[in-house]
């Protein structure tokens, strides 16, 4: 399991505190030290430190996989056209209200033929204070609007924001799905510049990355025109990430 090297960081943490005779600074600096490792694997999801989340693809060959969350939007559409033209397929990771509010567009995504998955219901921002139950409310309730508006079913989850924790890894797991992560993230909801967030997404691009991006704003769309240019310069192909499940399975 990924999240060994911390239980074993732990163990450590308890032997310094036994070599210092159980010092009450240093049993709190332990704590401390120790709260803020659990912390950093609940926000980094490429750590798998409570789920095991796919964040990149196991390859040889220059490909990629482009990733579009918490749509559909207004915006989706012109994603969609500038796909089509570059015959490129994505994956498209959708928030139920969001789809219930743009339904013709969710069946727009499926009739090209890109990969979805359940991004929840709401996408709350209190996502990481849920409890399991309410967890597992909003993905299978995300479930049964995909399956009602676009007649389909996904085995493919990303967690809002990345977050990972106990009860979503209970709720990951009573759902059967696979937590698809990523290990090129955007920041195109934070950073204003687009050309900040170009130079962010190709500086890191490697074989098998799974890149972050949002289906929700104009800055993005073009960030993703000057990014597909770049992937066919450097004659990088796409992949959507399903096929990482269906690789694993055979």
């Amino acid at each position: 399991m990924k999240h060994y090297p911390f239980i074993l960081f732990y163990l450590l943490c308890n032997v310094i505190i036994y070599a210092f005779h159980g010092s009450f600074w240093v049993y709190l600096l332990g704590f401390l030290v120790f709260s803020a490792v659990v912390i950093w694997g609940s926000f980094d999801i490429e750590l798998g430190y409570f789920v095991n989340s796919k964040t990149h693809k196991r390859t040889k060959i220059k490909e990629v996989a482009l990733t579009f969350d918490d749509g559909p939007t207004e915006f989706t559409p012109k994603f969609l056209d500038i796909l089509k033209e570059n015959q490129v397929k994505a994956t498209f990771f959708c928030i139920g209200k969001q789809i219930e509010k743009y339904p013709e567009i969710f069946q727009r995504i499926i009739a090209e033929g890109h990969t979805v998955g359940n991004h929840t219901l709401s996408h709350s921002n209190n996502t990481g204070f849920l409890s399991t139950s309410k967890m597992i409310e909003e993905i299978e309730k995300c479930d049964e609007i995909i399956s009602k508006i676009g007649n389909i079913t996904t085995n493919l989850y990303r967690p809002p924001f990345g977050v990972t924790n106990p009860n979503i890894a209970k709720a990951i797991k009573k759902t059967h799905k696979q937590s698809i992560g990523w290990n090129v993230r955007s920041l195109d909801t934070i950073i204003a510049d687009e050309k900040k967030i170009y130079r962010r997404v190709t500086k890191d691009i490697k074989k098998g990355s799974i890149i972050l991006l949002h289906d929700t704003s104009e800055k993005t769309y073009n960030v993703l025109v000057d990014l597909l240019l770049f992937l066919k310069q450097k004659n990088y192909s796409t992949f959507t990430v399903d096929s990482i499940i269906k690789i694993n399975k055979k």
